[in-house]
């Protein structure tokens, strides 16, 4: 099996950063995600309940691949979740399909984490690694369509509580948003909401410390300056920031 269900010949010789770990994590995490939504049916063929323990393998190039463990004892990387086709035809596919994510979610992480420990990152690194991979949605999340829920900006009252802090000039980035104590009982809502102010209203993806943010004035969405190609500097000229959407239907009108 090419580099043992997960390409692990693109991780050797030499000493890895946190970011490097996370380009390998972000993109067997992509593979994951195709197979569970847009190749599901591919995938769905492949996990043939009469065939042996089979695993789905997020590889390094964005691809995935539904194949045996690998033979060697024990591994040279953590293995995913065994025997994924045999509960395929005794659920129904969209629970399936989560209990496949979840696994995915896990094995991922240790993944990860096998790398940090194998090229010595230390504590303080291995908590920014952490922090890269906890801003990403899980698989589950992706899967279960909770990702794009949270993705969309919320009407009505609701707005404040769940877009981060708006701040001068709109150029500053996202702080997390304070919730009043008499909201403290619904932490499930209340977890969702804070997950959303870290969402790019352009790529979707969450916000990390360190990168620079702005938040349009129009319909107040925060966005990754990179994302919209504002950079602080120019954010410092800017008055009135408007989104290419808020700009493109302002010319319309």
């Amino acid at each position: 099996m090419d580099g043992e269900g997960g390409g692990s010949a693109a991780v050797q010789h030499h000493t890895r950063s946190p970011e490097d770990v996370f380009r390998d994590f972000r993109a067997r995490r992509a593979g994951i995600v195709k197979a569970l939504t847009t190749d599901v049916e591919k995938f769905y063929q492949q996990c043939d309940p009469e065939k042996e323990n089979l695993c789905l393998y997020g590889l390094p190039n964005e691809t995935w691949e539904v194949t045996l463990p690998a033979e060697e004892v024990p591994p040279e990387l953590p293995e995913p979740a065994l025997g994924i086709n045999f509960a395929r035809d005794g659920m129904i596919e969209k629970d399936w399909l989560s209990l496949v994510a979840v696994h995915s979610d896990a094995w991922l992480l240790s993944v990860a984490f096998y790398f940090g420990a194998r090229f010595g990152i230390d504590k303080d690194a291995r908590r920014r690694l952490f922090t890269m991979i906890n801003n990403l949605p899980t698989i589950y999340e992706v899967v279960t369509g909770v990702a794009k829920k949270q993705s969309k900006a919320p009407n009505g009252s609701s707005k404040s509580n769940s877009k981060p802090s708006k701040q001068t000039n709109s150029n500053s980035k996202p702080v997390k948003p304070a919730h009043p104590k008499e909201e403290e009982d619904s932490g499930h809502e209340d977890a969702e909401e804070e997950d959303q102010a870290y969402l790019c209203g352009s790529c979707g993806e969450s916000y990390a410390n360190g990168e620079f943010w702005i938040c349009c004035d129009v319909c107040e969405k925060w966005f990754h300056g990179k994302c919209v190609r504002v950079t602080p500097a120019k954010a410092e000229h800017i008055k009135q920031y408007k989104c290419p959407s808020c700009s493109t239907k302002r010319s319309r009108e």
